[in-house]
């Protein structure tokens, strides 16, 4: 399996958790999502975009990585190139850091519903800026080792039926979870929570890892 990781243009917290996530990856960097490079310890393999939010200091910091340049004017985002680059050289499994965080919340909106398409073409997805992971669900039945008090959360995109969710502080067995209710967000895992889809999709959302 060849983990890839995409380092996109939010904000992230170094935690040492993602430090260890990111190791060993194929490492992609879309614009100026190469700066966490620095900051998570990371060797970057291929750096592409219009470069349009890229500032000169860091176009002198990495001036030696290898890129890929796209004009300005184009019909995908740097992030969504980068995905492809990950996918043309053989990833199976990606990481998004710094999907959502910063002030573009319709980059994060974009980075959560490409992860969703990648989980739909059978690639596994993390997003995560750190403090936060997200990990796109379909019908079907997950496992996450979640220490006992992880706060965790699971946002429908539209209705999700069966939803059945174990090792949490408040359990529920096979219930249909309307678009915009509450039902399942700010749960408490009491040890590893095995969550289980019938129908629909939803985002499960852990946090916070500050173990700085």
């Amino acid at each position: 399996m060849t983990k890839c990781v995409v380092l996109l243009g939010g904000e992230i917290v170094p935690t040492p958790r993602l430090r260890e996530q990111c190791q060993g990856a194929l490492v992609i960097a879309a614009d100026s999502g190469v700066r966490h490079a620095t900051a998570l310890d990371l060797s970057v393999d291929c750096w592409l975009g219009d470069f349009d939010s890229t500032t000169p200091s860091l176009a002198r910091k990495f001036a030696d990585l290898p890129r890929k340049v796209f004009p300005r004017e184009k019909d995908k985002t740097d992030g969504a190139l980068a995905i492809e680059e990950g996918i043309v050289r053989g990833a199976t499994e990606f990481i998004l850091v710094g999907a959502f965080g910063g002030a573009r919340s319709d980059h994060a909106l974009l980075h959560i519903f490409q992860g969703f398409a990648l989980v739909r073409r059978g690639f596994d997805v993390l997003l995560s800026n750190g403090m936060e992971e997200a990990t796109p669900m379909m019908p079907g039945t997950k496992i996450f080792n979640l220490e006992a008090g992880t706060l965790f959360s699971l946002v429908g995109f539209g209705i999700m039926e069966g939803v059945t969710l174990e090792g949490a502080k408040w359990p529920l067995e096979n219930r249909t979870v309307d678009p915009g209710s509450s039902l399942t967000l700010s749960n408490i895992a009491v040890g590893p929570v095995k969550v289980s889809l019938k129908a629909g999709e939803g985002l499960f959302i852990t946090g916070s890892f500050d173990e700085l």
